[in-house]
């Protein structure tokens, strides 16, 4: 763990770094970043005492040669200013100011009465220019395009398909569960931004270049994410993009919780980090 992980773009946090059994610095490992990073691996340090048990579903997948070799880099989310880093910065700013702050304090929780900056840019230029050198240089990893992966859940779904989209030469695959399409709920006043960002995925994703899975579910919020996830379907539907780089799923009767994401992550796991050696 690395605590306070210093940067020149955003404010400190913790990086969690999960190693598979037997590491083996003759091994060169793929890397899978993680937003959201302390929902990952222990629930009893949790908000809501759950987790996704990444570590315990990667190192069964490995054990079966059902997957490459991986390690996991879990960054936390920044609290309160998490959705601030987690909502793509360019669709947003492509709306006009005034909707911009209007959605800026619409987001934020009412107990807190600070608005912050969007600060998405920053966040994944921290990811690339600074988190990805560091644990390419003290780990033994591979650290080309083919063996670089990030994910998320919910708004971490949003940032991870951002971060596709931004660095294509530098990810080669996206894990997007539970999307949180911006309006996707009832009376949501954020149409605007949900046209927008899903206007601009259809402009800048690298469609047949780079993997990328979906999901959702049928309860809770992800009761609501169907009718905007089928419109970014059908971008890979009228490209006609084969499904070996693209797969969106719907599982239902799971709700938007760590405990669904657990029950579920086998599939995108597999599907991203494919054991192309057997």
């Amino acid at each position: 763990m690395h605590t306070n992980f210093p940067s020149k773009l955003v404010e400190p946090r913790t990086v969690t770094v999960w190693l598979p059994e037997n590491y083996d610095t003759k091994t060169k490992y793929a890397v899978l970043y993680m937003h959201d990073g302390q929902m990952l691996f222990d629930s009893t340090t949790t908000w809501n005492k759950q987790e996704w048990g990444i570590d315990e579903t990667l190192q069964k997948l490995m054990d079966e040669n059902a997957v490459r070799p991986t390690i996991v880099v879990g960054i936390y989310n920044n609290g309160e200013k998490r959705r601030y880093e987690y909502m793509p910065q360019a669709p947003m700013e492509s709306l006009p100011l005034k909707r911009r702050n209007f959605i800026a304090k619409a987001l934020m929780p009412s107990e807190i009465k600070t608005v912050y900056e969007w600060n998405a840019d920053a966040y994944l230029k921290f990811i690339v220019k600074e988190l990805k050198p560091f644990i390419d240089k003290n780990y033994s990893t591979s650290s080309d395009k083919a063996n670089t992966f990030i994910g998320g859940s919910s708004f971490g779904g949003m940032i991870s398909w951002y971060v596709a989209c931004k660095y294509p030469k530098v990810f080669g695959g996206a894990l997007c569960l539970s999307t949180h399409w911006p309006a996707s709920f009832p009376n949501n006043p954020f149409t605007d931004l949900a046209d927008a960002c899903i206007n601009y995925f259809g402009k800048n994703f690298a469609f047949g270049r780079t993997k990328i899975y979906f999901d959702h579910g049928t309860e809770t919020l992800d009761a609501y994410y169907e009718p905007y996830q089928k419109r970014v379907d059908l971008f890979f539907e009228q490209r006609k993009i084969n499904h070996e780089t693209w797969q969106s799923l719907k599982f239902v009767g799971t709700d938007h919780s760590e405990k669904a994401w657990k029950e579920r992550l086998e599939f995108p796991l597999r599907f991203i980090l494919e054991n192309r050696k057997h």
